[in-house]
């Protein structure tokens, strides 16, 4: 069994620990189980649950882009399927 981590309860993709085989079920530290939907490679990011076009990909709790095409629960999600959208980190920055 494969395994993820789950960096923040927002997240709606974990960091694969081990490369990942279609079918295989991958274990999520801190989460689920999630079935492999695709073949992933090590430290690479799955899909959680469905995300719609056009939905924000959380990780570490952040939105790190947005979907390009709907992406299935235990999909890879890489820089095929999503994609940067800027940001405003004036306004993010602790002062």
């Amino acid at each position: 069994m494969t395994k993820a981590i789950l960096l923040d309860g927002k997240d709606n993709v974990a960091t694969c620990t081990a490369a990942a085989l279609a079918g295989d079920t991958i274990q999520v530290i801190g989460g689920a189980e999630v079935v492999c939907a695709e073949d992933i490679p090590i430290w690479h990011k799955v899909a959680l649950k469905p995300i719609g076009k056009g939905e924000k990909i959380f990780k570490y709790g952040e939105i790190i882009g947005e979907a390009s095409i709907d992406i299935a629960a235990g999909a890879w999600v890489s820089h095929e399927n999503i994609f940067s959208v800027p940001r405003d980190y004036e306004s993010e920055m602790i002062k």
